[in-house]
């Protein structure tokens, strides 16, 4: 079997001579530049600079004589623009804070804060404010929360939707240009669509924009995916026509070129739990979602639709409920069942007792208040990869720093603080 057959295979639930190994083709299967220079040491291929072609992850293109080394069966077909708003082109040589030698596109223009912490700006304009920040030790940049005051008042969904249109000129012809690389490759092809993904929560934030306005910050987004329900339903319908005709588009140009279209990357799940009832999934995500890519679009294509961790078709409901690694919904859901437990998957091995430092975590259910207020109280402070500009006054009184924006605290932890402040006011004790 060619490789592409052996990929076809694999997605069509038949048996293939061996099983399909895909690294780096997508910005959710790369490899971090470390690994591939670590991997080109190890197999004694020519040091050369490993070039960033996703800067938001410092994800390493993996060349050819490494492809084949590693016995990888998938190439993938990149977006014209980087998560940061500015092209792959006139590679330049760059080193790292960690004191590796890479190359990066000319506009992957930095400077460097009172901090020490490198900062990136959108589409390479030092005069926008930065959209990512690289913290002292890191490895990866986190998008910097630009978000405005949000007036409930004035709150259009057209501002959402600022970054969604139709496909340029050169968007197509990168496409085309993309297509024809790969044509006489035996290798399965992956490529995406810009657009598709709903509420993919690396793009809220919109890092490749200058100045996004709308809801941007990560928690006040999914504060609005209870609390302002109506506005996120009127951003995903209007995505969907927007995708739909981009996708009509490009189906002359990809339709022979691709087996595999990635069109969502957004997570569903957490380490520890989902971050939305079925139920939500269902009223909020499906209904978009079951729009779909027109048949003919995808008569000869597998769409794979990663959600958390989870693959589908588009046809068919994600079952949230699904065991995964890191943990699963026990009996509730969530706000609407304040008893549901959440719990840790089962040992590799059986089961596995509970420690008495990590009791059952339950929702403290709906108070009095209500409204988008009333939902960030119940969310806990997790660590999320995005963070907030420490330069902003009003987050950081005296413009310094809090210590969990560089580390953040472990998401159990923080669980576990969270149970033990609701169910020690329900006693009637102090929360410490």
């Amino acid at each position: 079997m060619t490789s592409r057959e052996r990929v076809r295979a694999a997605l069509a639930h038949r048996t293939p001579d061996q099983v399909p190994v895909e690294f780096g083709a997508t910005a959710v299967t790369g490899m971090h530049v470390t690994c591939v220079a670590a991997l080109r040491d190890h197999y004694g291929l020519e040091p050369r600079p490993v070039k960033v072609w996703e800067p938001y992850q410092m994800l390493g293109w993996i060349d050819e004589d490494l492809a084949e080394l590693l016995g990888l069966d998938v190439v993938g077909l990149t977006s014209r623009n980087t998560l940061f708003g500015f092209p792959n082109e006139n590679w330049q040589p760059f080193t790292a804070p960690w004191g590796q030698r890479v190359l990066v596109s000319e506009q992957f223009r930095t400077t460097t804060d009172l901090n020490g912490d490198l900062l990136l700006y959108p589409g390479g304009d030092l005069a926008a404010p930065p959209s990512g920040r690289m913290p002292v030790g890191g490895f990866y940049f986190d998008t910097i929360i630009r978000q405005e005051p949000i007036d409930e008042a004035r709150l259009d969904p057209a501002d959402n939707l600022e970054e969604f249109g139709p496909l340029s000129t050169a968007d197509l012809e990168h496409l085309t240009a993309q297509a024809a690389g790969v044509a006489g490759s035996s290798l399965a092809r992956i490529g995406s669509v810009a657009g598709t993904g709903l509420g993919d929560i690396a793009l809220v934030p919109a890092p490749f924009l200058k100045h996004p306005k709308g809801i941007r910050d990560v928690e006040e987004w999914y504060v609005s995916t209870v609390a302002r329900r109506d506005y996120v339903h009127q951003v995903f319908a209007r995505q969907c026509e927007i995708a739909l005709v981009n996708l009509e588009r490009v189906h002359p140009l990809l339709a022979d070129a691709l087996d595999v279209l990635f069109l969502c990357g957004t997570d569903f799940g957490t380490q520890i739990s989902t971050f939305c009832s079925p139920a939500t999934f269902d009223e909020l995500y499906a209904p978009a979602q079951r729009l779909g890519p027109p048949l003919h679009l995808v008569e000869d294509l597998q769409a794979l639709l990663r959600r958390g961790g989870t693959a589908a078709g588009t046809a068919g409901r994600l079952r949230l409920r699904r065991r995964q690694p890191g943990a699963v919904l026990g009996r509730g859901d969530g706000p609407g069942d304040p008893e549901g437990e959440v719990r840790g998957p089962p040992g590799l091995l059986g089961g596995r007792g509970r420690h008495p430092a990590n009791p059952p975590l339950r929702h403290p259910g709906r108070g009095p208040r209500r409204g988008a207020p009333a939902v960030r109280d119940l969310l806990p402070r997790r660590r999320v990869r995005l963070q907030r500009d420490p330069q902003r006054a009003d987050e950081h009184p005296g413009g310094q720093r809090g210590g969990d924006d560089r580390r953040g605290e472990g998401v159990q932890r923080q669980a576990l603080k969270a149970y033990l402040q609701v169910h020690t006011q329900s006693e009637g004790g102090d929360d410490r």
